[in-house]
């Protein structure tokens, strides 16, 4: 009996989207305005059995913690995107959230109870994905 190999793969995902109450809080004409969620994005995984998941997000101006990140409307475990001024990249692992053959969708959500804007640019799906 063989052991199953795997190897990563990935989807980017752009998002160019403010987050806020007011779409005058930050002076970011590139990114379109959509209030408390983003757009619910599609990315593809093209084989059953990924294992291993994460999502790299590259962020702007994030204020509070509390804000969270979806996958296929399952809400990521933890603090999904920290506060940092400026752009940062930070790395949250999939627990408890699964993907599936085919599409699926990705989106952030804003906690509202914070005074909060910011833009959300790219995401990076990463998983491990048998080899057959």
């Amino acid at each position: 009996m063989s052991e199953t190999r795997y190897r990563s793969n990935y989807a980017l995902v752009e998002f160019s989207e403010h987050l806020g109450d007011d779409e005058d809080d930050l002076d970011v004409p590139w990114a379109e305005f959509v209030g408390d969620r983003s757009t619910e994005h599609e990315f593809s995984v093209p084989v059953e059995g990924a294992i291993d998941g994460y999502v790299t997000v590259q962020a702007l101006d994030v204020g509070t913690y509390g804000h969270e990140i979806l996958v296929n409307g399952e809400s990521l475990s933890g603090f999904d995107i920290p506060p940092g001024e400026g752009w940062q990249c930070w790395m949250d692992v999939m627990a408890g959230v699964d993907l599936r053959k085919g599409e699926n969708t990705i989106q952030v959500r804003r906690d509202t109870d914070a005074d909060d804007s910011f833009v959300v640019g790219t995401l990076r799906v990463t998983w491990r994905e048998p080899i057959e």
